[in-house]
């Protein structure tokens, strides 16, 4: 029990006597003017009240919890889109790369005679940035040399570029900051201008044989990747063959039946993945 202070509108005061009770027990009024009254204070109405609020916020809260899902699933989707959309347009590059290499030949391990040292020195002193046609033209006719050496002949009319590749460097071993680089397999290109004499050039691969001197399609870093995967299926004997046509990787599957010994083209790395 405890009393309250009360103020009338007119100015006179009262109190308030109030009673609490779990099932509503009376409580005395005592108003300005010393009137007194009685109020019930019913608890199971307030506790209804309580309880309807609290299921609505629930509702409220289920509410949100389901637009934060919803919103989740379309950040999601939309993301999967534009990756699907990067995909695309990374391998629409890519092709457009590997179209533009169709026509080239590497051959790998064939070692060009160098420029001259006083042709060197002007290219490195920054007078001559192009090689000179001779430069090239010594080029062309080193690899047309070795080749007719081995039966291998070719027009060079249908010749449109040949040149060595950059040289690069490979990493074999580090020991702390130290490392041991040994230099690469020297690559030339030869361009020709129809991609029938490119054709040509490579059925004649058996020819080189014993000769440590390679004719390979140029691909780009991608169908290289997949091509060297390839060769390591073929000698771990996963897969019977592979080889590469219009700088495509073909790979045929192990088995005695036709249906077993499928051709197939590999566009990926992850299609070999299941080999």
């Amino acid at each position: 029990m405890g009393r309250r202070a009360l103020e009338g509108p007119d100015g006179q005061k009262g109190t308030i006597r109030a009673l609490e009770g779990p099932d509503g027990q009376k409580g005395t009024i005592r108003a300005p003017g010393g009137q007194k009254g009685t109020i019930r204070v019913d608890y199971s109405e307030l506790k209804k009240v309580i309880d309807a609020l609290r299921d609505e916020v629930a509702a409220v809260k289920e509410k949100q919890i389901e637009i934060h899902r919803l919103l989740l699933t379309a950040i999601d989707t939309e993301n999967k889109y534009r990756d699907e959309k990067i995909r695309e347009l990374d391998d629409r590059m890519t092709d457009l790369e590997q179209y533009s290499r169709i026509n080239d030949v590497i051959i790998t391990g064939l070692h060009i005679r160098p420029r001259s040292f006083a042709r060197a020195v002007a290219t490195n002193n920054g007078s001559r940035t192009e090689p000179e046609e001779e430069d090239v033209a010594s080029a062309e006719q080193q690899v047309v040399a070795f080749l007719q050496a081995k039966d291998i002949h070719l027009n060079c009319s249908h010749i449109e570029a040949c040149h060595p590749l950059p040289m690069r460097k490979h990493i074999t071993e580090r020991t702390n900051d130290n490392r041991d680089q040994r230099p690469d397999t020297p690559r030339v290109i030869l361009r020709f201008t129809n991609r029938k004499h490119k054709i040509a050039l490579l059925k004649e691969w058996k020819k080189l044989k014993g000769t440590d001197v390679y004719l390979n399609e140029h691909l780009v870093k991608r169908n290289a990747n997949i091509a060297k995967e390839a060769r390591d299926l073929r000698k771990n004997k996963k897969i019977q063959q592979t080889w590469t046509r219009n700088c495509k990787v073909f790979i045929k599957l192990n088995g005695d039946t036709p249906e077993e010994a499928k051709v197939m083209v590999i566009r990926s790395i992850e299609e070999l993945g299941k080999y």
